[in-house]
């Protein structure tokens, strides 16, 4: 396993919808963020997209993650065979070890079974040709219809991006997850969280927590895919709550993920 974080580790700093950081952290600046933390991997989320980056930002880039020695990973939307194709082709050129998806379509709607396994059919020889892995999001897809979906195509370069948090609105326990997809993770997304029920007992509230203090078995999770010989890389990201300024919810959200890398590093050397 290698531990990396992301663009989704840091969602507020980034901006996103309703919400306009002062100075939004810059894809360099998160480079910069892994070098403080000490980790080797950095995961572009559809927040912080590389194809939208201009050629001389991405050189730039590249070259800072090169010096660095930091992998790349990639982050895109669709099962589209031309728009994989696109991606791959970036994914190449900039030496990304992987290319993660989330099978929706750019309006939000989930294709039907049989177009997503056809889709991803078309591009294995892309993959193969690229030597480039391709994860599949597991956030909006239940677990065993996801495998059954993957399971007619045979290609090593082919699995699941697997989220410990998202699968819950499904609703889907995280242990489910592993089980049924833990054989095919390329790449683990790893969000803590605490379940409270609420007052009056009907219902219950979801909220994140730093990574080794929620409710989330870590240990269990890393114990599974060591029984399954299974490496996936390993990225910190966080449902960070929102404080009573934006500056606070940010200053928490980089606590957070150095707190996130700090336990994760009893189980992931690297």
């Amino acid at each position: 396993m290698k531990l990396g974080i992301s663009s989704y580790t840091y969602p507020w700093a980034i901006g996103f919808s309703g919400v306009t950081p002062r100075h939004p952290l810059a894809p360099l600046q998160l480079l910069e963020k892994a070098e403080e933390l000490g980790v080797g991997l950095v995961q572009f989320g559809t927040n912080m997209p590389l194809d939208r980056l201009p050629e001389k930002e991405l050189h730039e880039l590249v070259k800072h993650a090169n010096s660095s020695r930091i992998d790349l990973e990639m982050g895109t939307v669709g099962v589209d065979p031309g728009h994989l194709r696109k991606q791959i082709r970036l994914a190449r050129r900039i030496g990304a070890l992987l290319l993660k998806t989330a099978p929706e379509h750019t309006d939000g709607r989930l294709p039907m079974g049989p177009e997503i396994t056809n889709s991803l059919s078309a591009v294995v020889g892309d993959l193969a040709e690229a030597e480039l892995c391709l994860a599949i999001d597991n956030s909006s897809i239940p677990a065993q219809e996801l495998n059954e979906l993957l399971d007619p195509i045979r290609s090593p370069w082919l699995g699941v991006s697997l989220d410990t948090a998202t699968p819950l609105g499904l609703p889907q326990g995280w242990r489910i997850s592993v089980r049924v997809l833990g054989h095919r993770t390329l790449s683990l997304q790893i969000k803590d969280f605490i379940v409270e029920p609420a007052a009056h007992g009907m219902g219950f509230t979801v909220k994140g927590s730093p990574v080794g203090r929620g409710q989330l078995n870590i240990p269990w999770i890393v114990e599974s895919f060591a029984a399954l010989r299974i490496e996936p890389s390993v990225i910190v990201e966080s449902w960070t709550p929102e404080q009573q300024t934006l500056e606070e919810t940010i200053n928490l959200e980089h606590a957070w993920a150095k707190q996130g890398v700090d336990y994760l590093r009893r189980f992931i050397p690297d």
